[in-house]
């Protein structure tokens, strides 16, 4: 299983690195402007996967900084944003690739932002619900794009499986 784990952390960076990089063409109107989307904006949506991305990994490991609100904005500017980006998607790879199995098969304990409830979950659906998470609101992004009338980049897992197969694409 470490291997699929593997395969999702890659491919969450390959994803961000490119959803990043249609994002750094807009404008900083074009950013920032509602588009309908559950975090509203480019802006709302790329704090939130990086908010949610802190909060799951503070779950995972005990460390680092989470927030206490989903939709928590942790960067005003877009260029410092993509620098914790990058430097969260380093992480969430460095955990991934230290883990066992041993440890993929356990459980962990946490509480929700939203409630005091503490929930005990076994880590391997835990990981499924957060690389899906991701996904989801990664097409909200790519929606945001298109609504904008801007190119908006393949996001699709067999997309980058093929780069990786060929060499030219992964973590």
């Amino acid at each position: 299983m470490k291997k699929h784990y593997h395969t999702f952390a890659g491919y969450n960076a390959w994803a961000n690195r490119r959803l990043y990089e249609a994002a750094a063409a807009l404008g900083d109107t074009e950013y920032r402007a509602d588009r309908g989307a559950f975090f509203k904006s480019m802006h709302g949506t790329l704090n939130h996967l990086l908010a949610t991305d802190r909060i799951w990994m503070k779950r995972f490991t005990g460390e680092g900084d989470a927030p206490d609100r989903l939709d928590a904005i942790l960067h005003e500017g877009f260029a410092e944003l993509r620098t914790a980006r990058e430097a969260e998607d380093r992480r969430i790879i460095a955990w991934i690739d230290g883990l066992d199995e041993a440890r993929l098969a356990g459980v962990i304990r946490y509480r929700r932002v939203s409630t005091p409830d503490e929930f005990v979950q076994e880590l391997m659906p835990a990981l499924d619900h957060w690389f899906n998470h991701q996904t989801h609101h990664r097409g909200h992004a790519h929606m945001i794009l298109t609504s904008l009338g801007k190119p908006a980049p393949e996001l699709d897992l067999l997309f980058y499986q093929r780069e990786v197969a060929a060499g030219v694409g992964g973590s």
